[in-house]
């Protein structure tokens, strides 16, 4: 029989097929679904976070310690150890992928179909907005639990923005239309919710100060969204980093290209220390060039000596913060 595809083309075609990225979710035949945490794959395992788990017919979602302890009762083979990013997290081989739910696709969609729950009508209200001002939302997606269908009536719309580029139009476009009043700020009792739930080392007022510059989160029809960027042309290869000790640091930002990445990366003025690496989405877009910061986490360091600050070293990142005290 003639070979259909040459080496190369099905190597790139595999390397494409399994091209997972942040913001993605997976699902295994035993109905676990879990969020991926990182680009691409480590031995031959997609990095990711439990987040659901089907429990008699329903989804049930999943706090850290849950699922960290239902995975070691239940399924140990999915905890996993990173030696790239020297953390444990959670790890789903390839070939146990029953099922991948992508962004993109799921708010195509949303977009095309013409019956929807009331977030699906939300989710079309904001998209119709956003078309308005401009977008093209093929480089949008729609994550959480919108993207595995398990929203319920009080959810939040999640978008993500595939390119750096797609990103900032996205933010520009938000606050043009609350300039507009098409869509609305947060006001004082979401911004309270909003900083119950992500449970940060910041005072209220130092929270609220640092995310009302961002735009990129507001409210439409009176449901919050949030906006994060996925950089797809920068999903390639890790150095390893291993952890050293906690530190805390005063440090001027001097390249903030990457703050709304993930993970956020901003590049700073220090003689030993390059830049501070953010996994936690509420340190996102915290600083810009120029900047004076306060920022504690974890000092890592590689091979070659190079060493660098992780806000966001474990899921919680309790006590890790970035904090502008002079701009």
């Amino acid at each position: 029989m003639a070979m259909l595809f040459s080496p190369v083309f099905f190597s790139a075609f595999i390397s494409d097929l399994f091209m997972f990225f942040p913001k993605d979710f997976i699902e295994t035949a035993e109905g676990l679904l879990f969020a991926v945490v990182n680009p691409g794959l480590e031995q031959g395992k997609a990095l990711c976070f439990l987040r659901y788990v089907n429990d008699g017919g329903r989804w049930r979602k999943q706090a850290t310690d849950e699922a960290n302890a239902f995975l070691r009762k239940h399924h140990p083979d999915y905890l996993h150890y990173s030696p790239v990013l020297d953390a444990e997290l959670h790890a789903v081989d390839v070939e146990r992928i029953a099922k991948r739910h992508q962004p993109r696709q799921r708010l195509l969609h949303i977009m095309q179909s013409e019956h929807h729950d009331p977030i699906e009508r939300d989710v079309l209200m904001l998209g119709e907005l956003l078309k308005q001002q401009g977008m093209d939302l093929e480089s949008v997606g729609i994550t959480g639990s919108v993207l595995v269908g398990v929203q319920k009536d009080g959810s939040d719309i999640d978008l993500v923005c595939y390119g750096r580029e797609v990103f900032h139009r996205c933010r520009a476009a938000v606050r043009a239309l609350i300039e507009q009043k098409r869509l609305q700020d947060l006001a004082d009792s979401d911004w309270q919710e909003s900083y119950r739930r992500r449970d940060c080392s910041l005072s209220y007022e130092d929270y609220v100060r640092h995310e009302k510059r961002k735009f990129n989160k507001a409210m439409v029809n009176g449901r919050k969204f949030d906006l994060s960027l996925i950089e797809p042309e920068e999903a390639g290869g890790q150095e390893c980093y291993q952890k050293l000790e906690p530190i805390t640091l005063i440090c001027r930002i001097t390249d903030d290209m990457r703050a709304f990445d993930y993970p956020s990366v901003y590049r700073i003025e220090h003689e030993a220390i390059s830049f501070i690496v953010c996994f936690t989405a509420t340190y996102t877009g915290q600083a810009f060039n120029g900047e004076l910061v306060e920022v504690s986490g974890m000092l890592e360091r590689n091979a070659r000596g190079a060493q660098h600050i992780v806000v966001g070293s474990s899921r919680e990142a309790r006590g890790e913060y970035i904090r502008v005290i002079d701009a």
